[in-house]
């Protein structure tokens, strides 16, 4: 063989090993993102259903003073949930949960790539 043919050899083989350490460690990295997202995505989804108004509470308030005789039960509505703070905390449970969805599909199609 000659000079040439040896140096494209020696390439190619530092090229390939360069190569599958390259995409081991990025599968390894996209695998930690997955886990994370997903584990971050069921704890805000958790979250965001605990956030939630409470619409069975005014129901049966209203339940109760039709059917109570004296009337006496007053209807208090109590809701964090839609107090400007709530609202804004809301949003960006959503745009959180967003973007950890996203960062997932991304990964998904790194790892088919």
């Amino acid at each position: 063989k000659d000079v040439r043919s040896r140096f494209w050899a020696t390439y190619s083989q530092v090229a390939k090993e360069h190569d599958d350490e390259f995409l081991e460690r990025n599968n390894s990295d996209m695998d930690i993102v997955l886990i994370f997202s997903g584990l971050f995505s069921a704890i805000n989804t958790a979250f965001i259903i605990a956030m939630q108004p409470n619409s069975t509470t005014p129901l049966l308030l209203q339940i109760v003073q039709n059917t109570s005789p004296n009337n006496s039960v007053t209807s208090s509505t109590t809701s964090g949930a839609n107090s400007s703070n709530g609202t804004w905390f809301q949003g960006l449970a959503y745009v959180a949960l967003s973007f950890s969805l996203l960062a997932a599909f991304g990964a998904v199609l790194g790892k088919q790539w």
